[in-house]
């Protein structure tokens, strides 16, 4: 029996290779059950944690490069992404104790969250009728009546919010909707149904930008008008909505232009019906009706329903955490790509799963409390890592008053029990932000950012020729980047210094980079504005820049911060390739000879 013959030869392979696939096959089994390299590198795509659907979300990963993908436009000034992205849902007009309104912005802030979405319920504040601030619902003074002598100002609760968020330094998203029964002839028109005359709504909002001038600068306009049941159960209606926003935007600039007119956030669905519209068609009908000019932060839901905050597979009818790209692509393809979007509200549900008790069991799908408290953090870091047009985040929910709704699955996104008992994810939350550095990933950051430490003399000043008009007038400034380049935009007489990664540089001198090869610098002149770009390393790291400073306070406007690894690599990595074809080819040309 001749072992070489051909017959023999493949039966050998067959075997070898069976074993061989075996072999891989039992170890990646093994590490999936272990939560090995194999197991992070799927869950670092798909978001998911089990095995198999680790496996078959690989396979949809894998659409994404036959699926066109999003266009982001992720390298362009964007407007008001200098804000801290932490930001949290409260519902403090539902306290009615003052002291559980304190206790909660105080557990807030020491979190270190710097920012609440709060609702300024128009049915809670102008109650009665027009121009009317009385609240008159309760009887107060205990004599059975309710009557003028039971009359308070329907201002006070807000009012006391307002000084509270104050006092614990925290800015107020307010949040108008929910009009009063008063606004409606019509008797079936649902609670949250817009008014009838869409003046009284743009009224209530100039009267609440007043009141509250020079303290709250964010204003959102609605809640999910693609949702009916926040449309007042009637079919929803994009241009209708769409004229809402640009009247009450047009009327919030006359009150302060500074004011920051926010869009309602729309509700994530694949629905087609005029019950639940789909986001994307809803927010491209608001641009045809000329919504671009009616709004300065687009603003989306992140919620991560079945999967986790990493899922990276992008298909437009399935509901992830990264449904904003479609938003943002949208954005984009209308011209709107200097506009953020904040994300309002931001959770994964850790209800139990009891279908017999629990209204919506499941709706938005089914975490451990574990799990919810691990997948925040990395929802906000995500976010700062991969999406520069996104500023504020807001966690859905802090808490309720009560657990009255404890048989609703929504109940189950609160951080606190109603008696202040945190729940992990509090505790999770509290610990990632107070303990983070904040880095500049890949984007083009304002001057104001959040992330950008500045001398005691900086001040924001209005400059015709800055990205947004205005610029930061500093002496020095701090910061961290991750990535590979660096370009700062100034306007100023007086060339900056740095100490970058511990190394002192003149940043408009490329003589000072000689004795650092890995570093480089380009200058660029803008008549009067300049350009200096730095080269820091071929791939993404992190880099110190310290005492970025000039001889007299100069105004600065942006820095671009770019990660240019694949281009870096990709001609190494094309020439290494090419030296393993040919090896392979002379190997393989060399075992051929030998066979004859």
């Amino acid at each position: 029996m001749n072992p070489n013959h051909p017959k023999h030869l493949n039966r050998r392979i067959w075997i070898i290779g069976l074993v061989v696939i075996l072999a891989l096959g039992g170890g990646l089994a093994l590490d999936l059950a272990k939560h090995g390299l194999v197991w992070n590198f799927f869950w670092s795509l798909t978001g998911e944690e089990t095995p198999l659907s680790q496996i078959r979300g690989m396979v949809e990963w894998a659409g994404n490069f036959i699926r066109i993908q999003p266009q982001t436009d992720p390298i362009v000034p964007i407007s008001h992404t200098d804000v801290p992205p932490y930001g949290i849902n409260t519902f403090l007009q539902q306290e009615a104790e003052i002291v559980k309104r304190d206790r909660s912005l105080q557990m807030i802030a020491e979190a270190g969250f710097k920012m609440i979405r709060q609702q300024f319920p128009w049915d809670d504040i102008e109650i009665s009728g027009r121009g009317d601030f009385t609240d008159r619902r309760n009887d107060l003074n205990g004599d059975g009546v309710i009557d003028d002598k039971d009359a308070i100002s329907a201002w006070a609760k807000y009012d006391n919010i307002v000084d509270l968020a104050d006092k614990y330094g925290i800015q107020i998203q307010a949040r108008l909707d929910n009009p009063p029964k008063w606004t409606r002839a019509h008797p079936d028109a649902g609670d949250k149904a817009p008014p009838d005359d869409y003046q009284d709504f743009v009224n209530f909002s100039v009267a609440v930008a007043k009141r509250y001038l020079g303290r709250i600068h964010y204003y959102q306009i609605w809640n999910e008008p693609n949702a009916n049941e926040e449309w007042g159960n009637q079919p929803v209606n994009p241009e209708a909505y769409t004229d809402l926003l640009c009247r009450t935007y047009k009327a919030l600039k006359a009150v302060d232009p500074d004011l920051v007119v926010i869009s309602g956030p729309l509700s994530p669905t694949v629905s087609l019906t005029d019950r639940n519209l789909n986001d994307f068609i809803f927010l491209q009908r608001m641009y045809d009706a000329g919504a671009k000019d009616c709004f300065d932060v687009m603003s989306a839901q992140g919620y991560g329903f079945f999967s986790g905050p990493t899922d990276q597979r992008m298909r437009p009818m399935t509901l992830t955490y990264a449904r904003n790209l479609y938003i943002r692509d949208i954005m984009v393809a209308n011209g709107d790509a200097n506009k953020s979007i904040w994300i309002s509200e931001a959770a994964w549900n850790p209800q139990p799963d009891d279908p017999a008790n629990i209204i919506q069991n499941g709706a938005f799908g089914i975490v451990t409390e574990e799990q919810a408290a691990r997948y925040m953090p990395l929802a906000y870091q995500r976010a700062q890592q991969e999406w520069p047009w996104v500023g504020n985040i807001s966690y859905w929910f802090f808490k309720r008053p009560a657990d009255y709704e404890k048989n609703q699955a929504f109940y189950y996104f609160r951080m606190v029990e109603p008696d202040f008992t945190p729940l992990p994810v509090y505790d999770s939350m509290k610990r990632y932000i107070t303990t983070q550095t904040p880095i500049l990933y890949a984007g083009v950051h304002q001057a104001e950012s959040w992330a950008v430490t500045k001398s005691d003399d900086a001040k924001v000043e209005d400059m015709d020729g800055a990205e947004f008009g205005q610029v930061v007038s500093v002496q020095w400034t701090n910061f961290t980047v991750y990535g590979t380049d660096v370009k700062i935009r100034f306007k100023g007489v007086a060339g900056p210094e740095a100490d970058i990664d511990n190394q002192h540089l003149r940043l408009n001198d490329p003589a000072a980079f000689e004795q650092y090869e890995h570093m480089q610098t380009r200058v660029h002149f803008l008549d009067p504005w300049q350009e200096v770009m730095i080269h820091l390393s071929s791939t993404a790291e992190l880099h110190s820049i310290k005492n970025l400073g000039f001889e007299v306070p100069t105004n600065l406007d942006s820095i671009t911060v770019l990660d240019r690894t694949a281009q870096n690599i990709l001609p190494i990595a094309a020439s290494l390739f090419g030296v393993f074809l040919i090896t392979l080819y002379v190997v393989f040309s060399a075992w051929r000879e030998r066979r004859k």
